[in-house]
């Protein structure tokens, strides 16, 4: 009788299944200054999401707020990373890319795209398996 797969694949990989499942969500709302909803929604889809593939970022969710505070002014998606680390590596170069620098500074010759920016980082790890068994 031989090794079973599911151990034999264990012992060849260094992670455990808890540090390939790990991940955390970054939630990210943007407010945009009074009359800068569209000018905010053009450089999300021009510029930022090409750099987010650049930069191999995970884009779960985007959208509008439509009930709630801000309703149809607020631009709200949601990012992926497996860990902090991850997340600071990935926003550090994206930050840092002369492409992003560029398109911000000449959409904001004339003000501040935004009213407000609020972000939070969420760990499920708490509530694993709970999604599996929702009805």
């Amino acid at each position: 009788m031989g090794i079973h797969p599911s151990i034999a694949v264990k012992a060849q990989n260094s992670k455990t299944a808890e540090e390939i499942n790990k991940v955390i969500y970054e939630v990210r709302e943007y407010v945009p200054a009074a009359g800068r909803f569209r000018d905010v929604v053009d450089l999300f889809t021009s510029v930022v999401v090409p750099l987010f593939r650049k930069h191999g970022m995970e884009m779960t969710q985007v959208g509008c707020t439509t009930i709630g505070d801000n309703s149809f002014n607020e631009l709200v998606y949601t990012m992926r990373f497996s860990d902090l680390a991850e997340l600071e590596r990935k926003w550090g170069t994206f930050l840092a890319d002369p492409d992003w620098a560029s398109a911000l500074a000449s959409r904001e010759e004339n003000g501040p795209l935004y009213q407000a920016i609020r972000r939070r980082v969420i760990d499920s790890t708490l509530f694993e398996g709970v999604l599996d068994h929702a009805v």
